[in-house]
């Protein structure tokens, strides 16, 4: 936890209310994203018990499994599934847009719009991945067939938790990270995981402070659990004896039908946190650097959309090489998302600025004309002193760039007696003079941080048949087995 945080929580204790983290929306919010609110039966790992859906806050759909040990009855339940989240991924493409060639001269296309799922938290993320490694490998043939949209929805909702895990996507979301992204209360990270607790401290009901409401939403009767799991009096008094009525009766529509309710009446308050959630996050001004990470997640869509029937479903390992790889995009997204968040948002940028990373302050002396002889050729190197209050961290010749216009570099000269000495080393145009309003004036107000958006060179990795022998060796090519098609329910 950083101080800027601790400090923020430390805020919102006193006040009674959350802080905010953020002055803007670090993630994309679409119109008509698909909110699920999934339930799992207790004590069970991927036996599902209903889910909660749909892209509008009035008349969800409700999905149950009346007897979730009933595999039958499971997995015609993911195909009523299956038929609302396609239906999704498919309107939810958008008008094609052509691009320009790549590098090789093959034309491109990028769809206009991409699905968004919305979960109520990391279990619900968790419960999705899960449910799609269950569900990819179903056969559509033989004796224990399932509906051929089944591992259909196990291959996109494998990709969605893959997206998930990938830092700036805003694919699959869980509510409670994206609000702890932008507010910090005064309880702790694991009492934030409630939803409604966190949102009893964000935006409390009229009479109430941030404690207060958080403590009556935490009484499992009033606001159930937001799942995947259930509450344990409600799985005893009236799950079970709910389920044992519907397994006694024959399946009668009536005893399903009460279950029905029970389960409705757990997950309706979280679908209404949900909703009040999105329209939160809706209402603050979406950060510069969300459209551009949204369109990367567009392209990543529209290429598993346009390969989705060119290969097998998605190993349950990868092997060596695209495990490397994709741990390598993973670190380099990571470090694109970090640079961008701060150079949106001038309180995420005020973290660095504590740690010594970042420092602001005032331009005392400009030399805008100077150039750099040194060479065979003159190259314009203006000088900056920086009059700053800041702890700063960075050594000489450290490499900074401008937080309000991050194409400004620079590097550290000297920083002692409150005072920093930057040299501009690009982003002021081609030739000798300073292109106008590029180099900051005396007076201006800067900030300049070692964090670089890209800062990251591509890496080279083996071919998949040329894996070196500390890693196995060229891996045989990929076949589902039966061993991957085996259940995992508990």
């Amino acid at each position: 936890m950083s101080a800027l945080t601790a400090l923020a929580q430390v805020q919102a204790m006193s006040t009674g209310i959350a802080q905010p983290l953020a002055t803007v929306r670090h993630c994309h919010v679409p119109e008509t994203p698909l909110v699920l609110v999934p339930v799992k039966l207790a004590g069970e790992a991927a036996a599902p018990l209903a889910v909660m859906l749909g892209d509008t806050p009035r008349e969800p759909t409700l999905l149950i499994v009346p007897q979730p040990r009933n595999r039958d009855l499971r997995f015609a339940f993911a195909a009523s599934l299956a038929k609302l989240v396609l239906n999704h991924i498919e309107t939810s493409r958008g008008a094609v847009e052509e691009l320009p060639p790549g590098k090789e001269g093959e034309e491109r296309i990028r769809y206009g719009d991409a699905p968004q799922l919305l979960v109520p938290n990391r279990g619900g993320v968790g419960f999705l991945r899960l449910l799609g490694r269950s569900t990819r490998f179903r056969s559509t043939e033989g004796p224990y067939a399932v509906d051929p949209a089944v591992p259909v929805l196990g291959r996109w909702l494998t990709w969605f938790a893959d997206r998930h895990d990938h830092p700036g996507s805003s694919l699959l979301h869980a509510m409670t990270e994206l609000l702890r992204l932008h507010w910090a209360t005064g309880q702790s990270s694991v009492e934030d995981g409630n939803l409604a607790a966190l949102l009893g401290w964000i935006d409390p009901p009229d009479g109430l402070d941030g404690p207060a409401a958080a403590a009556r939403a935490e009484d499992p009767v009033t606001c159930p659990p937001a799942g995947p799991a259930t509450d344990p009096t409600f799985d005893n008094e009236v799950l079970a004896p709910a389920i044992a009525a519907y397994d006694r009766s024959g399946r009668d529509p009536r005893a399903e039908e009460r279950l029905r309710a029970a389960v409705r009446s757990q997950l309706a308050p979280t679908w209404e946190l949900m909703w009040r959630a999105v329209g939160l996050l809706r209402a603050l001004p979406e950060a510069a650097s969300v459209a551009g990470r949204w369109e990367r997640d567009r392209d990543a869509f529209t290429y598993y959309h346009q390969t989705f029937g060119e290969a097998y479903p998605q190993a349950r390992r990868d092997p060596p090489v695209r495990a490397a790889r994709r741990l390598h995009d993973l670190e380099r997204a990571q470090d694109a998302y970090d640079a961008q968040r701060a150079f949106d948002d001038p309180l995420v940028m005020a973290e660095y600025r504590l740690s010594g990373q970042a420092f602001g302050g005032v331009v005392a002396e400009c030399e805008p004309d100077r150039l750099d002889e040194t060479g065979r050729r003159p190259k314009l190197r203006p000088h900056l002193r920086v009059r700053t209050e800041d702890p700063v961290r960075l050594d000489a010749g450290t490499a900074v760039c401008s937080a309000a216009r991050p194409a400004l570099k620079g590097r550290i000269v000297e920083a002692r007696g409150g005072t920093v000495l930057v040299e501009l080393t690009g982003g002021m145009g081609r030739k000798l003079t300073a292109e106008p309003g590029t180099v900051p004036a005396v007076g201006e107000r800067v900030c300049f941080t070692s964090l670089t958006d890209g800062s990251w060179g591509t890496a080279k990795f083996p071919d998949r048949e040329d894996t070196p022998w500390t890693h196995g060796g060229p891996p045989a090519e990929y076949v589902p087995t039966d061993e991957d098609a085996e259940e995992d329910w508990s």
